[in-house]
């Protein structure tokens, strides 16, 4: 990754976790999770809101490090409206950022999810970035709680 696409990627995750988008409880969700990772202590709280097979409203709270909470305002970010179908193409999509030797890290095709790249460079860091995608699939199957290990 040239230094320059490594900077806007650290620009991109700065400004989510400063300014995340999507936060706060959501009172009118139908599916909702509670993330946890003991190895870092970061928590994380995602509501959905789910209409007709849409993503009608996401939003989230934490109590994390940067890297988890700019994760969970760009999933968000890119999950609001979006067709539960869809939805899985782009967790399916991070899911490459985050752990595949070859990723799609480009700008057009990744949009602002390629910033995930850079944590790659920090292999115990996946784990926070993947939190809040974790518990997302947690709350729409049902489930309460998800941890990490």
């Amino acid at each position: 990754m040239s230094d320059d696409l490594h900077e806007l990627y650290q620009a991109i995750i700065l400004d989510h976790n400063k300014r995340p988008r999507h936060y706060g409880a959501l009172a009118e969700a139908t599916h909702r999770a509670e993330g946890f990772n003991p190895l870092c202590g970061d928590k994380v709280e995602v509501f959905v809101e789910v209409k007709n097979g849409v993503i009608t409203a996401i939003q989230f709270e934490a109590a994390s490090c940067a890297i988890c909470k700019a994760s969970a305002s760009m999933m968000t970010s890119a999950l609001q409206g979006q067709s539960l179908e869809t939805a899985g193409a782009v967790l399916q999509s991070v899911n490459g950022i985050l752990n595949s030797d070859t990723p799609d890290t480009s700008l057009e095709t990744a949009g602002e999810l390629a910033a995930l790249a850079g944590v790659r460079t920090f292999p115990a860091r996946i784990k926070c970035a993947s939190l809040p995608w974790h518990t997302y699939t947690a709350a729409l199957q049902g489930k309460e709680t998800t941890e990490l290990s």
